[in-house]
Order: structure tokens, then C-alpha cells, then sequence
């Protein structure tokens, strides 16, 4: 064990994927040797290339191999590791965890059992908060035993309510009620979620605040009293509870509630002698009036807003924390420069619900970093998304020096960031770095179910100018090798079809190209076979994607996709001849959206069903997704059973 102003020499990362590698990271630069650890499904894992030991600890599934402590213990006795960093998720809040590694004399880079215990349980930490005079929302803070309990502690509350599980985190085991069904529905999805997520189905019942926004205070303490809070992120951007978009600072706090918050949650902290880093998170409404939520006892997700508004390395000032050293600074050096915003990109298919996308990457490129443009990840280039764990892809994190700078920013880093083999929330994210109401900082935690009613769809992209598409696409076309001099092409880009007639002059990098009685001047130093075209058109930065689709050329800019075929004027005109091969009619089944486990069949052969009732159950990644009946009919032939796995698009249900 390292003493007191010693940092280690080798420490364990008891974690996987982008938090593993970026633990590494750090350690590294302190010239301290990392040990990873992996299951199968991780044997080429970035985090195992990355490290300068790893051991093997078990099959794919987390309940196998990343929370079994005692391997964890054993992997650190087999390589000397004097102590370990958990990362998020896993075994970062289990306090069986810390007390093991104290008993084999391993240091836990996280705070004592005695606080883990005390913040990481959502029921007991309320109830410690309230008796330290802490704002708390109503609610009932004991665990429910079932869904009958749960319909009338609802009631008595008020509705609407929140079921939330009690060890819950990331978004699981929770559930919004307004009326009796959905209470009595919630408690079972909630309870399933929780115990396949927190091996804990105990949940409680929470006055819902409606118009809230979800603001946390990022807090690091030493074993020496010392304990400062490094200002706040704004969360508020979720969907299914799971944070999407954050920022730092929030655009809603003035100074007067930064400092109150703040304070409070040092006290919070204080009261259970709380040590490393932590997050005290509160709910606040339209009037600035917060509420304590819970605390989370490791490091967050979000952690790199913290870092880049501060200049602070967390992960480091953890690893010094638990070495025994005093924190080097006091709240009043604690600095806040500029605006930082982090988009989770995540493989998953927006467009269907936003369900998990499993597979190879057979391209990646992350933005290059710099400045103002920062990427956390860990994956790589043919590297596969697994079914097993969280499908984040990496979190990208934009910089300015004010929050309009960091949005636009990342607005361009999106379309940089490319990715190909899975499918991907970038359009998804894309369309709300463009929304009106996120640009001028009018946030909710309700933002996306507000603003995308029904679900996300094309129509969300933000607006693309057809005739840049066109003109870009013409100049790919010439850079080529279809006209590489000065004279002019007079061209038809069929631009999903549709026609738009251009003109192009010039050669690299100068273009002009005359459209519609519009002429544009692009520049840009594109190569053929670069999938990322850098240009200024009039001026203005863009980035597009270009890949090669038949012959023709998909374009990927500002989150949207357009089909692009350059032609001469004869060419188009035949070409709008061709008849359009329809799509195969797929109304009369329940197709499986995603791969997965198919946990139950409600329906049988013959029976019929209304619109919305629930048919099957798929399960990926933790989650439970109820398929639903789109319309009213009768099943006619079951085409898999409860406990099959499922690929994307197999037949569940056909219907007469």
C-alpha cells in the first residue's frame, strides 16, 4: 500500500471501455504501471491493449467476470497491484468491494465502505440527507414489496410519481407513473430492471417534479477534511433517464444558487467524512428551488466537462487522494473558464427507437483532438460492439470559450466523427446541438420526449441547403477524375432523386459552382478515398462524408444522409426513367429491432390483439424493450419462443 505523499506503483482497473482506457491514460502520465482486466468477450479490448498487464477473469457476462470481486482481489495478488481504480458502473459502489480489497491490504480509489453504504444507497442516503437539514423531494423512502403496495403509495404521494430503484444507476430500474395502470406496470419493469441490473429489486416511490432540470456539483475531498466542490454540470438532456447531452457550467444557475448548492453538497459530503472524487446530484425547478436526489460515490460519466472548465485531472487528484496526499488547492483557487458540452455517442439506431446496435466496426475515426475537441473511448477500428455491456461508442467532448462556441464546435466534431458497421445516435445528437430550444439553453429532463413526440425521425434533422449538397458533390465528382481542368461540366446531381442542375468550374482546391441562380465558392483539399471532405463554402467551415454508393456517392453532413449520382443532362434525363424497386411489405409481423434474448410471449396462435398491448419481450444490454402491437389483429403464427436469441429483423409474430 502506498504511503502518505507516494503515489503507487501499479494499480488495477477493475472496469472496461472508454473509463479503463482513460484511467490508463492518466496513469501513464504519472509513470504508475496499469493492470487491466478482461472477460471474453474482451480479449481484444483497447483497455487490454492499452495496459501494461492484463489478466483474464471470466466469461462475457458482467455477473461472471467484472463483478466477481474475488477474481478482481486475485488479478491485483497476481500482479502486484497496490491498488484499484473502479471506474463507473460495476463494482464502483459496492462497499463489499472496498471492505475486500482493505482486508487484502489493497488500496480502493474511491471513498471508505462507511460512505459507500451510506450515499450509494438512493433510500438511506435521503433519509441521512433530510436529518442533516438537506432539501429533499417528497416521496416514500422505504422499499415496497409489491405492485398493489406501490398503486396506493402512489396515490398518497400524488401523482405524478417516480419508481426508482433503491441501488439503481444509469437510468435503470426507473419508471415515471401518472395513473394507477402505469404504477401498477412501472413497479414490475422497474423491480425486473433492477435485480438483472443490481442483483437489488427494492424500490421506492418519489414525487415526480415536473419541468425539472437534473444539475449535479462535482465534488473532491481528501482524507484530511479538505473537501471542495468544482462547480456544476447541467444533465438535463436524457432520454429514459439516461443522460445524452451535458455541459458545464449550467446555463440556468446564477451565482447565488452555484454557491448554495455548492456548499450544501461539501456539507452532505462532510457529514459521512466522504473521500476522492464524488456527485452530489439535485434536481432543480423552473424557480432555482433543488432538491437532493442521491449521491454518486465514484467518478461520473460526464467527468471531462469538470476537467476541461477547470483544468483539473480528477482521475489524478483520486489517485493522489487515496495515496494519502492533501488536496493542492482551496475552493477559492478553484477556476471556471469557458463552456464545456460532452455528447454520448452510443451504437444504437435512432431512427428505431433508439435500440442497441450490436457488431464490427469496420470504420472508425474519432475528430482529431486538439483544444477544444476531446475524445474519450475505447474502441477501435474493427473492434466489435458487444451485447454484453453498455454500447458506448466514445464520449465526445467540444470546448469555447462560450457555450455558443462549444455548441458549434461540436456541431462540426459530429461530423467528423466517423463511423461505419453499426448503427449510431450522431444524427440523434446532431439534431439537438441544431434544436432552437437546446441552442438558447431552455432544457428539461422532458426536453426529448417534448421535442421528439413519436419518436425520432428524419423530419428532426437539422435543415441541409440542397444546393451545397449539390455543389459538394459535384466537386467530388471532379476531384475524381471525370474533369480535372478549368473548363466548365454543366452536371445533373440527383440528389435522392430529385434533380439539381450545377455547373462547375475550377480545380483544386478553388471551385465555383453555379446552381440556381446561386454561385458557390468552394474550397477544399479532398483527395479520393479520404472519407471526410474538409471544405469552406463561401467562407464557411463544413465537413462532409463522402462514400462511394454504387455509382454515385453517399453524403453525410449535419447528422442526415443524401444519395448524390452525378450526370450529364442526357444521363438524368434517362435516368428518371428507372423504375424504383419497392420495399418488401413487413406489416404482417413482429419483427425482433434489435438483437437480443426473447424473454416472453404474451400472444398465442389465434389470439386477438389491440393496438398498443404488449407481445413479447426483448432483451439487450440490461434493458427490458416491450414490443407492442402497432394495430388491432389476430396472431397467426408464432415464429420463435420464449428463451431463442434473437438477430435484428427475425420473425416473432405473424398476423393474419
Amino acid at each position: 500500500m502506498s504511503k502518505a505523499g507516494k503515489l503507487f506503483d501499479k494499480i488495477l482497473i477493475a472496469n472496461r471501455g472508454e473509463i479503463a482506457c482513460r484511467v490508463i491514460r492518466t496513469a501513464r502520465r504519472l509513470g504508475i504501471k496499469t493492470v487491466a482486466v478482461y472477460s471474453e468477450a474482451d480479449a481484444d479490448a483497447l483497455h487490454v491493449r492499452e495496459a501494461d498487464e492484463a489478466v483474464f477473469i471470466g466469461p462475457a457476462p458482467s455477473a461472471q467476470s467484472y463483478l466477481q470481486v474475488d477474481k478482481i482481489v486475485a488479478a491485483c495478488e497476481q500482479t502486484g497491484a497496490q491498488a484499484v481504480h473502479p471506474g463507473y458502473g460495476f463494482l464502483s459502489e459496492k462497499q463489499e468491494f472496498q471492505k475486500a480489497l482493505a482486508e487484502a491490504g489493497i488500496t480502493f480509489i474511491g471513498p471508505d465502505a462507511h460512505a459507500i453504504y451510506a450515499m450509494g444507497d438512493k433510500i438511506e442516503s435521503k433519509k441521512l440527507a433530510q436529518a442533516a437539514g438537506v432539501s429533499t423531494v417528497p416521496g416514500f423512502l422505504e422499499a415496497i414489496p409489491n405492485a398493489d403496495e406501490a398503486v396506493k403509495i402512489a396515490n398518497s404521494v400524488g401523482y405524478p410519481v417516480m419508481i426508482k430503484a433503491s441501488a439503481g444507476g444509469g437510468g435503470k430500474g426507473m419508471r415515471i407513473a401518472y395513473n394507477d395502470a402505469e404504477a401498477h406496470e412501472g413497479f414490475g419493469s422497474a423491480t425486473n430492471e433492477a435485480k438483472a441490473s443490481f442483483a437489488d429489486d427494492r424500490v421506492f416511490i418519489e414525487k415526480y417534479v415536473e419541468e425539472p432540470r437534473h444539475i449535479e456539483i462535482q465534488l473532491i475531498a481528501d482524507g484530511h477534511g479538505n473537501c471542495i466542490y468544482l462547480w456544476e454540470r447541467e444533465c438535463s438532456i436524457q432520454r429514459r433517464h439516461q443522460k445524452v447531452i451535458e455541459e458545464a457550467p449550467s446555463p440556468f444557475l446564477d451565482e447565488a444558487t452555484r454557491k448554495a448548492m455548492g456548499e450544501q453538497a461539501v456539507a452532505l459530503a462532510k457529514a459521512v467524512q466522504y473521500k476522492s472524487a464524488g456527485t452530489v446530484e439535485f434536481i432543480v425547478d423552473k424557480h432555482r428551488k433543488f432538491y437532493f436526489l442521491e449521491m454518486n460515490t465514484r467518478l461520473q460519466v460526464e467527468h471531462p466537462v469538470t476537467e476541461l472548465i477547470t483544468g483539473l485531472d480528477l482521475v489524478e487528484l483520486m489517485i493522489r487522494v487515496a495515496a494519502g496526499e492533501r488536496l493542492p488547492f482551496e475552493q477559492k483557487d478553484v477556476k471556471l473558464e469557458g463552456w464545456a458540452v460532452e455528447a454520448r455517442v452510443y451504437a444504437e439506431d435512432p431512427f428505431r427507437n433508439f435500440l442497441p446496435s450490436t457488431g464490427r466496426l469496420v470504420k472508425y475515426r474519432e475528430p482529431a483532438p486538439g483544444p477544444d475537441v476531446r475524445v474519450d473511448s475505447g474502441v477501435y477500428e474493427g473492434g466489435e460492439i458487444s451485447m454484453f455491456y453498455d454500447p458506448m461508442i466514445a464520449k465526445l467532448c467540444t470546448y469555447g470559450a462560450t457555450r455558443g462556441a462549444a455548441i458549434a464546435r461540436m456541431r462540426r466534431a459530429l461530423d467528423e466523427f466517423y463511423v461505419r458497421g453499426v448503427s449510431h445516435n450522431v444524427p440523434f445528437l446532431a439534431a439537438l446541438m441544431a434544436h432552437p430550444r437546446f441552442v438558447a439553453g431552455n432544457l428539461t429532463t422532458n426536453f426529448i420526449a417534448e421535442e421528439f413526440k413519436g419518436g425520432f425521425t428524419a423530419a428532426h434533422l437539422p435543415p441541409r441547403d440542397p444546393a451545397v449538397l449539390a455543389g459538394v458533390a459535384a466537386v467530388v465528382d471532379r476531384l475524381h477524375g471525370h474533369r480535372s481542368g478549368g473548363a466548365q461540366d454543366r452536371r445533373t446531381v440527383m440528389l435522392n432523386r430529385a434533380p439539381v442542375a450545377v455547373t462547375v468550374t475550377g480545380s483544386g482546391p478553388a471551385f465555383k459552382v453555379e446552381t440556381g441562380g446561386r454561385t458557390l465558392a468552394i474550397e477544399t483539399d479532398w483527395v479520393p478515398g479520404q472519407p471526410l471532405l474538409h471544405a469552406r463554402v463561401d467562407g464557411e467551415a463544413i465537413v462532409v462524408q463522402v462514400d462511394a454508393s454504387g455509382s454515385g456517392w453517399r453524403l453525410v453532413h449535419a447528422g442526415g444522409q443524401a444519395e448524390a449520382l452525378v450526370l450529364t443532362p442526357r444521363q438524368a434525363e434517362l435516368y428518371a426513367l428507372m423504375p424504383i424497386k419497392a420495399a418488401p411489405d413487413t406489416s404482417k409481423f413482429l419483427l425482433s429491432p434489435m438483437p437480443g434474448l426473447l424473454a416472453s410471449v404474451a400472444v398465442s396462435e389465434g389470439q386477438e390483439v389491440k393496438a398498443g398491448e404488449a407481445l413479447a419481450v426483448v432483451e439487450a444490454m440490461k434493458m427490458e424493450n416491450v414490443l407492442r402491437a402497432t394495430r388491432d389483429g389476430t396472431v397467426k403464427v408464432l415464429h420463435a419462443k420464449a428463451g431463442d436469441s434473437l438477430r435484428v429483423d427475425q420473425k416473432i409474430v405473424e398476423f393474419a
